[in-house]
């Protein structure tokens, strides 16, 4: 009994030791991370264009660099960050847990994850505008959700996926049956082994699971969108030092396209600034006057060493999911304002 109860004590320490906890002098985990000069960033790992292993053995993507954008701002070092592959279900435990500092994992901001009375966490601003659909082969001549009525569906258990699925289907008294998986990866496998008639995700990630099949031009995204998918990093709720400079990293990201800053003018940009007092709001973003940056617990500077580490959100965009990518998403809802985009950032002042 001793043994078993040792071992087990052994076991939970072993657990907890990657776990982060916020010592009785520190205010924020905020300060944990800048004590410890590295982030834990909560990321899927499966969606190519998002969060992907590629073929050198490092992680690539949208999501992957809004977690170098972080670790730049928050440790000065964009490549300071330790990436924890999570399922759906897995995420939110290793949130509260302290197993990760933060979530950038397409995640669907929403209320019940948002409220105290929910989840609880604290999200940052919106980096990608997406809604759910269904994917089928070409051939089987499905061309809306009636055509799938007592059809077999792959879903991801533990999402809102699964949750608009089953709300679409009822509002037209349709029945299906759900066949669910852990996560995406396996859902794509039960979609390309013939268990389902339709797969259903984010369009985003049926776009990027297509890119990947042998034969993509022989699946389809049916022109059907069940709900509205704000993806958003997050954070534990409560935490506001953490949450407000999350926030103000994915603004700085938005407002550098604003202001046609990219990694590759930021030195001349930043130079002009210095040089031009004349040039107030270019200063203050840039942290040539200070005092905005020690607001947020990070240097005045961090919007420069950001983009200098992931340029602009336009520039990470257009290297992840633009054109010339391997997973190519029109930008649309995602642009800038100034674009008819839904991308906006307050000012900063």
């Amino acid at each position: 009994m001793i043994g078993r109860l040792f071992t087990g004590l052994i076991s939970l320490a072993l657990l907890c030791s990657g776990c982060a906890s916020i010592d009785k002098g520190d205010n924020s985990r905020l300060d944990l991370i800048k004590k410890r000069g590295q982030l834990h960033c909560g990321v899927s790992g499966k969606i190519p264009g998002f969060s992907f292993l590629s073929g050198d053995g490092g992680y690539e993507g949208l999501d992957i660099d809004i977690c170098r954008a972080m670790a730049a701002a928050f440790v000065g070092d964009a490549s300071k960050v330790q990436y924890r592959p999570l399922t759906a279900p897995e995420r939110f435990t290793a949130l509260k847990s302290g197993e990760i500092d933060l979530l950038s994992r397409n995640t669907t901001f929403n209320l019940s994850r948002d409220a105290a009375g929910g989840n609880g966490l604290t999200f940052a601003p919106v980096v990608f505008h997406d809604g759910q659909g269904l994917m089928v082969k070409r051939s089987s001549g499905i061309k809306n959700l009636q055509d799938l009525k007592a059809a077999n569906i792959c879903v991801g258990s533990g999402t809102t996926t699964e949750q608009n699925l089953n709300d679409a289907f009822q509002e037209r008294k349709l029945s299906y049956t759900p066949i669910k998986y852990q996560d995406l990866n396996q859902v794509i496998a039960g979609y390309l082994q013939g268990r389902c008639a339709a797969m259903t995700s984010d369009r985003s990630q049926l776009a990027a699971a297509r890119s990947s099949f042998p034969d993509p031009d022989q699946h389809i995204i049916l022109d059907v969108v069940l709900s509205k998918e704000p993806l958003a990093p997050a954070s534990v709720g409560g935490d506001q030092r953490l949450g407000d400079a999350m926030r103000w990293v994915v603004f700085a990201l938005i407002a550098a396209e604003e202001f046609d800053i990219t990694q590759e003018n930021i030195d001349s940009k930043l130079q002009q600034a210095k040089a031009n007092p004349q040039l107030s709001s270019l200063r203050r973003f840039l942290g040539v006057d200070a005092g905005l940056g020690q607001k947020l617990g990070l240097a005045d500077d961090f919007v420069v060493k950001v983009i200098r580490a992931t340029g602009n959100y336009g520039e990470i965009y257009n290297r992840h999911l633009g054109p010339n990518s391997s997973v190519t998403i029109p930008r649309g809802l995602n642009s800038s304002y100034r674009k008819g985009g839904l991308l906006i950032s307050p000012p900063f002042n």
